[in-house]
């Protein structure tokens, strides 16, 4: 018996099988699958998926045999990564002066023929081999050489997939870590931001009333700018962290929930508004879905509808529908409606169209931007039905998936955002 040498690259070759994360994990199915139609299209008893490391012979899928691994010094594998051959072929062990000594030749599992074509890498590097086995000499065909390269390929496919699969998901958690820091650091810049911003608004205000008798036209109107400015900007901060963390808003549970809950919890947020007449439309009694994100959303819809009513008896209907895949909402008012060339725009961020809410403020551009984002990774999508004078009509729909688009972070708690 000869023992095989190291790979002349032995241990790049070895770090490059490390790199997969397969070694000692559990048998599956698909390795299953490959290593059993290989030994049927051969003919053999035995089939194996061997990987070499620095010291064993590991069978990631076997057929035929209980071992799960063999020292390295044994392998033919071991031998036959370091083979230029195509396939290396071994029709009788026993008259092969590196094989004939061997123990697994001449003890269980008694390997005598022995047929195994390298799992090589992008770099070139061995991994170890997909081969056949049996107790007695034989050749294989042409057909049959042909079928177990292919299958070794297909053997690669799958530790390339597994691989990609590792890297992905390391990516993720490292997108995850930066998005945790990034949202620690956007809530401690807002916070910082907020702080003195509230203090100058504060200030101006308290100037204002106290010293307005003493102070000039042009003084008044200057610190009213200050003010207002200020108060701006604050909601300019709020908007932002809010569309920045409606990421979080996805990793929570889906519940089914009652549509009297939902409704009821609009009601008791705006109950101080006498004027507005809520109205729910749907069969439905429950529906199974992401409650928080959805509250997100009809906040932003109905708060919108409230901030820019123009009627004295402002009437919002919330329809609720389903299909097979799909929960259908819509938010409709009477409000002072859309104008066509702006129905695209309004989901922009940042764009608004000059129009101020009942209070005489205008809007940031952020808050129908955050419904569309939270819309779209839920699967959704979101369009309005408008025209000037005639109302507004916010439709759109949540897929009944339970796997949101993407990952998100943190949320903060729902409050209406302006749009315009």
């Amino acid at each position: 018996m000869i023992a095989p040498k190291d790979h002349l690259y032995e241990k790049e070759r070895v770090n490059a099988l490390k790199s997969y994360n397969v070694l000692d994990t559990l048998p599956e199915e698909d390795y299953d699958n490959l290593t059993k139609i290989a030994a049927q299209i051969c003919g053999t008893p035995i089939s194996l998926v061997s990987l070499l490391d620095e010291t064993r012979q590991w069978f990631k899928s076997r057929h035929g045999i209980d071992a799960t691994e063999t020292p390295k010094e044994l392998a033919f594998c071991a031998h036959a990564i370091n083979s230029d051959d195509k396939i290396f072929n071994i029709k009788d062990a026993r008259e092969d002066e590196r094989f004939k000594e061997n123990p697994l030749v001449i003890n269980d599992p008694n390997v005598i023929f022995y047929a195994g074509v390298s799992l090589t890498n992008d770099e070139g590097l061995p991994l170890g081999t997909l081969c056949v086995i049996d107790h007695k000499p034989r050749t294989l065909t042409q057909t049959q050489k042909d079928s177990l390269t292919a299958l070794s390929k297909h053997v690669m496919n799958l530790l390339e997939l597994r691989k990609n699969r590792i890297l992905l998901e390391d990516s993720n958690k490292e997108l995850a870590l930066k998005n945790t820091e990034l949202e620690n650091f956007a809530s401690t810049t807002a916070h910082d931001l907020k702080a003195p911003l509230n203090n100058i608004s504060s200030m101006s205000e308290l100037i204002i009333e106290s010293y307005s008798d003493k102070l000039e036209e042009d003084g008044s109107i200057m610190l009213g700018f200050i003010k207002t400015s200020s108060d701006k900007l604050k909601k300019l901060i709020d908007g932002l962290l809010n569309y920045s963390k409606t990421s979080s808003l996805l990793h929570s549970e889906r519940t089914t929930v009652t549509i009297t809950t939902i409704i009821e919890d609009l009601q008791t947020l705006y109950a101080f508004e006498s004027s507005v007449d809520l109205v729910v439309k749907t069969d439905l009694k429950t529906i199974t879905i992401n409650k928080i994100a959805l509250d997100q959303i009809l906040i932003n819809l109905v708060g919108n509808a409230i901030k820019y009513g123009n009627k004295d008896d402002l009437k919002i209907i919330i329809g609720v529908s389903e299909s097979k895949e799909n929960y259908h909402f819509y938010v409709q008012d009477n409000g002072p409606g859309i104008a066509l060339n702006l129905h695209d725009k309004i989901f922009e961020i940042f764009k608004t169209v000059g129009v101020k809410d009942k209070y005489g403020q205008q809007g940031t551009g952020i808050g129908l931007a955050t419904v569309k984002k939270i819309v779209e990774k839920l699967g959704g999508t979101i369009s309005v039905e408008s025209e000037e004078g005639k109302g507004a009509k916010f439709i759109f729909n949540i897929t009944k998936d339970t796997t949101p688009n993407i990952p998100l972070v943190n949320y903060l708690g729902a409050s209406p955002q302006g749009i315009y």
